[in-house]
């Protein structure tokens, strides 16, 4: 059975081309052509023995990634792509423009079980989990696109469909490879993984001791408008929750970043504010303040912007560090997983 390049760091790349019969320098070469220069084919590796491109070719993968789609902002320059992997199911990754460089949003599974009720991922449950290089080949067709222009990836979010700390060894494996000096070398401090709030898997993170930036998706500053948003806080509740995020930064010593989706008339008023205020006081954070998308599925509504306005200073004002989310790609439905729901009702 084929094995994917992407799947494998370094040092795992170092232990199959050995057990193949060739020698360990050659994985550093097969790295610089997938990272450093791109590569799509093995027969671009021009540097490597006809005999080793040969043998890739017959033991091993490169891309399986498949475009389906491709929507491009007009107002901001937001690339979203729709791709289809080997079996068929469909994925979503973003490039988004900021004044501090260009980041993309991957994917890290085919759908979603953790049932939100204000995401479009988690329509239709979740089909499985990605591998590190089916995560990896969205981000490198992303960079193939911006090599075109001369520009390059300055940060990396897996906020795409799917929960990052559920495909754990996926996530790390290809953190392991973004960060690698002779793979992307993007350093852990521009790397930010969600998470809906795993309390476990948060606890391992903190105690690998990585530079990464955790985001947690809280949208609630109670249990039991929590559990109704979000399913996972009947299992991890929010003092429990919280009780992990304070022991991610003593680890770490990261600050966390709190996603918050603010829907009209359930968690949007000023004694929400108030409620979170009091939850995050002791604890160094940044609050992300998300204006929610429209999901037909789902009936909800965003809250009024003098409401948004009125929710962020009060925040300020109890001394959170909160600012509201810069939407990007409005034109062109880049919510994470408005896409992919968009595709699959055209498809029926």
């Amino acid at each position: 059975m084929s094995v994917s390049l992407y799947d494998m760091t370094l040092p795992e790349l170092e232990l199959w081309l050995v057990s193949q019969g060739e020698a360990k320098y050659r994985a550093k070469q097969v790295f610089h052509w997938l990272y450093k220069r791109r590569a799509a084919d093995v027969d671009d590796m021009t540097d490597l023995p006809q005999v080793l491109r040969d043998r890739l070719r017959a033991t091993a993968t490169m891309m399986t990634l498949r475009e389906v789609a491709r929507q491009v902002s007009t107002e901001d320059g937001t690339v979203k792509f729709l791709f289809a992997l080997y079996d068929g199911s469909t994925i979503e990754t973003v490039i988004m423009r900021h004044d501090y460089g260009i980041s993309v949003c991957v994917s890290s599974q085919v759908g979603c079980k953790m049932g939100c009720k204000f995401c479009a991922s988690t329509l239709g449950g979740l089909i499985r989990h990605l591998s590190a290089g089916e995560i990896m080949q969205q981000l490198l067709a992303c960079q193939r696109l911006l090599d075109q222009r001369g520009e390059r990836v300055s940060s990396v979010v897996l906020m795409g469909s799917g929960e990052p700390l559920e495909n754990y060894e996926a996530v790390i494996r290809f953190i392991d490879t973004v960060t690698d000096p002779d793979g992307l070398q993007i350093g852990q401090r521009h790397i930010t993984v969600s998470t809906v709030g795993l309390v476990p898997a948060i606890y391992r993170l903190a105690d690998e001791r990585r530079g990464i930036t955790l985001a947690v998706s809280l949208h609630a500053a109670d249990d039991e408008t929590r559990s109704k948003m979000m399913p996972v806080n009947k299992a991890y509740d929010i003092a429990s929750l919280l009780k992990a995020c304070h022991y991610y930064y003593d680890r770490t010593g990261r600050r966390l970043s709190f996603e918050y989706a603010l829907i009209r008339g359930h968690n949007d008023s000023l004694q929400d504010a108030r409620k979170l205020a009091d939850l995050l006081e002791s604890l160094p954070c940044h609050v992300n303040l998300i204006p929610v998308n429209y999901v037909p599925e789902r009936n909800l509504s965003r809250t009024p912007r003098e409401q948004i306005k009125a929710f962020v200073t009060e925040l300020q004002r109890l001394g959170v560090n909160a600012t509201v989310r810069r939407e990007m790609g409005a034109d062109i439905a880049a919510a994470c997983g408005q896409l992919r729901a968009e595709h699959a009702r055209e498809q029926v």
